[in-house]
């Protein structure tokens, strides 16, 4: 690919949750539209020509909440770059629902919950659900409509569509947290490159970025994790949830080209792998297929990799360290301990690798209310984030 030329930079975020019962919230916002600022700045091409909010920027929709946002927003944001709103469910939570989420919308912010801009020569549209995070046929038409105008004036450029839930099987965390209200329209335009949040997945997950008919991309959370899996041992929100806060820088070449880049703010740094999208007109050229699944390398522990015991009275504690992922990192393990004397499963879970901190660690420690005496091995094999199960499988024997 020829040298990427920026014309065009944006932020995507989401579910930033506003509270002031969570002040955190509100101060890692700042600090990442400042860090976002301060980055722009180094480049080349220095401007962030808009922000968008992409729902649940508010908690309950309360009018203190809209108040925050707005004054945050005012003292943070720099002139030249615009600001697009999405309401969501959160924002409907309000005493008043839609109706007063939609003129709190437009007090604070002067701003309708729909809105087709045109920045740069590029095509921006937003769309707020109808009520909770489904889409009725008035927003339906409206979405048809608006697209067709951008796909009239350019065929052969992204159009950028911002709506709060996933599109249905998707990026990661549609499968629980997508709405299939739009899929019909959106088949027609492969340019979309189409941005939601809702799931608090993690932008760092190589599945928060899809392509099949059209480009999708997981705007991440600012305010906890929640992860679209179903059998680990502490349910769908992991350790360590509180420290989220992401968001997607988005860089737009002269040619169209698409660079999406995941950021984290507890760090204060990108995360070690950006998406390239060089044609996304053109469906022919998609990379982050489903096909990953099937081309996706197998994990391995190192042969030094160390796994240590330590029982205790209430419980059994297994250290050990991360596997090799291949280039990419590990998505979880599944820990089994195996009682020696007849060769049965005693205890067998599933937890993930702590793959979503931006700062992984090297070494996890995962524990069991396991007591009864006896002598047990205990066996822990690694997977990847597309069922790629490690080649092989660190193991030790102890005793209670």
């Amino acid at each position: 690919m020829k040298e990427f030329d920026t014309v065009l930079r944006f932020l995507a975020m989401s579910d930033i949750h506003f509270s002031r019962k969570y002040p955190i919230r509100r101060k890692n916002f700042e600090r990442g539209l400042a860090l976002a600022y301060a980055y722009a700045e180094q480049q080349e091409y220095k401007t962030i020509d808009l922000i968008a909010l992409n729902g649940d920027f508010t908690d309950h929709g309360e009018e203190e909440q809209f108040a925050d946002m707005k004054e945050c927003l005012d003292s943070a944001v720099k002139p030249g770059t615009e600001l697009l709103l999405t309401l969501a469910s959160h924002e409907y939570m309000c005493d008043g629902h839609v109706e007063q989420a939609t003129e709190r919308l437009s007090r604070f912010f002067g701003r309708k919950p729909d809105n087709h801009i045109v920045k740069n020569g590029y095509h921006f549209i937003s769309l707020s659900p109808t009520v909770s995070c489904r889409f009725e046929e008035e927003k339906r038409e409206y979405l048809k409509a608006e697209l067709a105008k951008a796909h009239t004036d350019t065929p052969l450029k992204p159009v950028f569509l911002f709506q709060h839930p996933h599109i249905k099987k998707t990026v990661y965390g549609s499968i629980d947290w997508g709405e299939d209200d739009l899929n019909d329209i959106l088949v027609n335009y492969p340019q979309i490159v189409d941005f939601s949040g809702h799931s608090h997945a993690p932008v760092n997950d190589p599945r928060s970025v899809h392509q099949r008919h059209f480009t999708c991309a997981g705007t991440g959370s600012f305010s906890y994790f929640e992860l679209d899996e179903f059998d680990k041992v502490y349910g769908t929100v992991p350790p360590q949830e509180e420290f989220a806060a992401q968001f997607l820088i988005v860089e737009v070449s002269r040619a169209g080209a698409v660079k999406i880049k995941p950021f984290d703010v507890i760090t204060e740094r990108f995360f070690d792998a950006e998406y390239l999208v060089e044609t996304p007109w053109d469906p022919d050229s998609f990379t982050y297929t489903d096909k990953r699944y099937a081309a996706a390398q197998n994990p391995t522990f190192r042969p030094d990799a160390k796994l240590d015991v330590a029982v205790k009275p209430d419980g059994v504690a297994f250290t050990f360290d991360q596997a090799d992922g291949k280039g990419e990192r590990i998505n979880d393990y599944t820990l089994t301990v195996y009682q020696n004397s007849n060769g049965s499963i005693v205890r067998r879970i599933c937890f993930w690798s702590q793959y979503y901190l931006n700062d992984m660690p090297q070494r996890l420690t995962q524990q069991l209310d396991l007591t009864e005496p006896g002598e047990y091995t205990v066996t822990i094999s690694a997977r990847g984030f597309w069922f790629n199960e490690s080649v092989n499988k660190i193991k030790t024997v102890f005793t209670i």
